[in-house]
């Protein structure tokens, strides 16, 4: 593999833009006051409707942001979720993504894109924005996401948000401030944390909710698993071109696995707790891993309030035990949050019911995927007029996260309070391909930490 020289300069590539150009109108009180907030709607949190179709009704028109495989996917989704859905737009910084992504689409029988609505380069999404789609689907590095979030709400477009939604704290707080500005005007905003669409997480957390396993004391999420994709180096691309074509393994563009994973399980224990955690300490390390700067593992502690406390793990190691899953544990029980509850004694006390085959055997799959029941929501809220809006409780999860990152990087306890107020911006301040200053060290604990 090629030698890593292209190392991107977490000083030269990290700015200290003011929170307060981040935030907007909003102001940093609306801001803190909403990252700390729990909507609720009867004895639960405001829950998804579950509809195996999304309902009949107009047109509704889609562009894609983003034409790599998970944003194709995410197309593919959308459109199978009901009648009279279309994608009609896409745009991509390279046209070999926006090409395979036509042709997938085409293939597929879905639709038949023309040339005149589709768009290259770094400023493709506002090109996109100013066709007469209805809802944009992002599925970017998730660098990107603040600033094109911004600019789907301003120009009063429908939004799905890939995860993670943002890789640092002046992301996040631009995150909650569109998402309010959102709110405000009647834009439905659904997020890629597919758990809170999938039926047996829900009913999961239903049971748990009206005190299945008591008083929740404790909980564990785990994400573990083999090295995940890298690209090398092809010749004629350029520093920048690399990174974002292997952002999977630049902090700066995803956040690190830890993010653009384990930001799954992270967001379950919130959900299932109703909270977010105040503080966190942890450790992680790089061992493996030849392209980008991130960890090859994290291993964190999470400290909410009244003594909770979660303990979080994410791994990316070849040859290696691997297993993903959440836990909660309550004072009179326990649960993997997605489909059983046990008591202490470890008897199971309830399971969900899948979907049975012909022989009468559990399918031991819901009957509507995930991915596809997160957009029949989308569309559902939009054809019946009843905005929903995932933006707040997603940027939550994304901060806890964060909050994770930064601990073990630089092996301090870090604060929740630290991370709402924190300047820490990862990225260039202007956006084009070329040669960029690429010297970029591997984070060390014990060298401070960026606020």
């Amino acid at each position: 593999m090629e030698k890593e020289k292209d190392s991107l300069s977490r000083r030269k590539f990290l700015s200290t833009a003011a929170a307060v150009g981040a935030i907007g109108t909003l102001g940093i009180s609306g801001i803190v006051s909403a990252c700390g907030k729990n909507n609720k709607t009867g004895d639960y949190p405001d829950l998804p409707p579950i509809n195996d179709r999304a309902p009949a009704g107009k047109k509704i028109k889609a562009g894609l942001v983003g034409c790599g495989d998970r944003g194709t996917g995410a197309a593919i989704n959308f459109l199978n979720t009901g009648p009279d859905l279309e994608i009609s737009a896409l745009a991509d910084l390279f046209q070999d993504q926006v090409d395979a992504a036509r042709a997938k689409l085409k293939a597929a029988g879905k639709v038949n894109i023309p040339d005149k609505n589709c768009f290259v380069g770094f400023d493709a999404y506002k090109r996109l924005l100013e066709t007469d789609v209805d809802v944009v689907l992002f599925a970017t590095p998730p660098h990107f996401r603040p600033e094109h979030f911004e600019a789907c709400i301003q120009a009063r477009k429908h939004a799905f948000l890939e995860k993670p939604i943002a890789v640092d704290p002046v992301g996040i707080r631009k995150i909650i401030a569109t998402g309010k500005k959102a709110e405000a005007v009647g834009l439905t905003v659904i997020t890629g944390t597919q758990r809170r669409h999938k039926r047996d997480y829900l009913e999961t957390y239903k049971h748990i909710a009206d005190g299945a396993i008591g008083e929740i004391v404790a909980a564990n999420a785990y994400w573990n698993q083999a090295q995940a994709w890298y690209k090398t180096r092809q010749p004629g691309w350029s520093d920048m071109e690399y990174m974002i074509r292997n952002w999977n393994n630049y902090t700066w563009l995803s956040g690190d696995h830890i993010l653009d994973q384990h930001v799954h399980n992270i967001d379950i224990i919130n959900w299932f707790t109703g909270k977010h955690p105040v503080q966190a300490i942890g450790y992680g390390g790089r061992h493996r891993r030849i392209t980008g700067n991130q960890f090859d593992f994290f291993a964190i502690n999470f400290y909410y309030d009244k003594g909770l406390k979660s303990n979080s793990y994410c791994r990316q190691i070849d040859n290696c035990a691997n297993f993903v899953m959440e836990e909660v544990i309550g004072t009179k029980g326990y649960s993997n949050c997605a489909n059983k509850i046990f008591d202490h004694s470890g008897k199971l006390i309830w399971e969900y019911e899948y979907p049975k085959n012909k022989q009468g055997e559990s399918t031991n799959k819901v009957k509507v995927s995930a991915y596809v029941q997160e957009h029949i929501h989308l569309v559902t809220a939009i054809r019946t007029n009843k905005p929903y809006n995932e933006a707040e409780q997603t940027a939550n999860s994304t901060l806890t996260a964060i909050m994770a990152r930064e601990s073990a990087y630089s092996g301090e306890m870090v604060t929740w309070e630290q991370m709402q107020k924190s300047n820490l911006r990862l990225g260039p301040e202007k956006y084009e391909l070329g040669a960029v200053d690429m010297e970029f060290p591997i984070p060390k604990p014990g060298a401070g930490i960026n606020r």
